[in-house]
């Protein structure tokens, strides 16, 4: 499906195949800084720690489960209970096995992780969930997680997006007759209802393996029914290049999803969750958040020209600076009427500072700041964000809503070509999966 995109080597724009999510993950040394978790060889157990499988040579201890179940709960809103900790415990397990045959193949590829790259990582988790590092941090101790265990699962979720693209990045090819037969199935299906759907992909390797998966991915169903953010699920456990949008594909026909999954969606109503899907690929789990008939503009591609201002703060701030700032935040919203304005008026304030506007996708941007933009007319200004740098402030200074043209030819390039990425991604892991030897206890 679709996801946020990057630029490889060679130039061709590609979307990462599983976005960063609080989901902690033990790599060895050879992918982390110093001072991360690592998983232990299979000699080196102690008897007072209890062993959940072995992946290969190295262990997932129950320690390693236990942290990783922990993290699940708190990330994604599931309430911490024995009933729901019994019921996503295989699921859990099942992707740390997955994880671990990850890392071991970056291990032989020699793919490694900077420090640097790890500490910008957390800090657009940080910027994304609206907190600093530090509150993140606090966040996880409050709920039993290690910062480590965070740190180890960016470097593995780093890692593994680069063993897809160095490995098969240039096996990938787009044919033009294949972008040709998109625009024409677009053009006849221009009155047709398309729908806002977000996904969750489990995959599964043989019959046998499938009915397992399925009562995990029914439990998966449940929680979110029951209140767990769709979006928080689908950056934990799902599969699908999509995860790192918390599994949104933006607008799409029926006949663009997978086979059997279409069907579903066009009996759907509108904020409804699916039961799993079963298909060639795995289960599905399908949202569909918004629908409409005809050739409507995607909001995804409307035009923003946005201006940044910031309220500098330290990480550790008194309260008294700290709410200080936010006042000054207030004021500057209630006042501010045109990013003219809006560069004068920051400077009123201590060490206020703004950047010049810049132009944007909708769909470039992070869904939570997508939905702050999109409630602010032109001239106004978003609900004050804490950072690490410290109060963060957007400013609209023009929008323009899409038209309802098609995609370009560049556009359906880069789209095939993540899908066919994510699909060889998947299959490598398959391959992994069937080679290793996996002992559960």
């Amino acid at each position: 499906m679709l996801a946020s995109v990057g630029t490889p080597a060679g130039g061709r724009r590609f979307r990462s195949l599983r976005g960063v999510a609080l989901a902690c993950f033990f790599v060895s040394t050879s992918l982390l800084p110093s001072g991360a978790v690592v998983a232990q060889n299979a000699d080196q157990t102690t008897d007072s720690q209890a062993i959940a499988a072995i992946v290969n040579d190295q262990i997932i201890s129950s320690y390693d489960l236990e942290q990783r179940v922990k993290l699940v709960m708190v990330s994604s809103g599931i309430p911490n209970t024995p009933e729901n900790v019994s019921r996503i415990r295989g699921q859990v397990l099942r992707s740390l096995v997955d994880e671990f045959l990850q890392r071991q193949e970056a291990q032989r590829l020699n793919i490694s992780v900077t420090q640097e790259e790890m500490d910008t990582a957390l800090g657009r988790i940080a910027q994304r969930s609206n907190m600093t590092v530090e509150q993140i941090e606090e966040f996880l101790k409050e709920g039993g997680v290690s910062r480590s265990a965070l740190e180890a699962q960016i470097a593995s979720d780093i890692a593994w997006n680069r063993v897809v693209q160095q490995q098969f990045g240039g096996l990938v090819t787009v044919g033009q007759n294949e972008i040709d037969e998109v625009l024409r199935r677009l053009d006849e299906e221009a009155d047709q209802p398309r729908y806002l759907i977000s996904e969750i992909l489990i995959t599964f390797d043989s019959p046998a393996h499938a009915e397992e998966i399925a009562a995990g991915t029914q439990r998966l169903v449940e929680q979110m029914r029951e209140g767990a953010p769709f979006e928080a699920v689908a950056r934990q456990f799902s599969q699908s290049a999509s995860a790192a949008n918390g599994g949104d594909i933006g607008w799409v026909h029926a006949s663009q999803l997978p086979d059997g999954v279409g069907d579903v969606v066009t009996n759907m109503q509108t904020g409804m969750i699916s039961d799993p899907i079963r298909t060639m690929n795995g289960f599905y789990i399908i949202q569909v958040r918004s629908m409409q008939t005809g050739t409507g503009a995607d909001p995804m591609r409307d035009q923003y020209s946005l201006m940044q201002v910031l309220l500098p703060l330290t990480p550790d701030a008194e309260a008294a600076a700290v709410n200080r700032r936010a006042r000054e935040a207030q004021e500057f919203r209630s006042q501010v009427t045109s990013c003219e304005m809006a560069a004068n008026q920051i400077r009123i304030y201590l060490s206020g500072t703004s950047s010049p506007p810049q132009q944007v996708i909708a769909g470039q941007l992070e869904p939570r700041v997508r939905q702050a933009v999109a409630r602010v007319p032109v001239g106004g200004v978003t609900e004050p964000i804490r950072s690490e740098r410290g109060v963060e402030m957007l400013v609209v200074c023009a929008h323009r809503p899409a038209q309802g043209e098609m995609p370009t030819r560049e556009q359906i390039d880069d789209t095939l070509y993540e899908q066919q990425l994510s699909m060889m991604g998947r299959r490598h892991l398959r391959d992994l999966r069937r080679d290793a030897v996996v002992v559960y206890r």
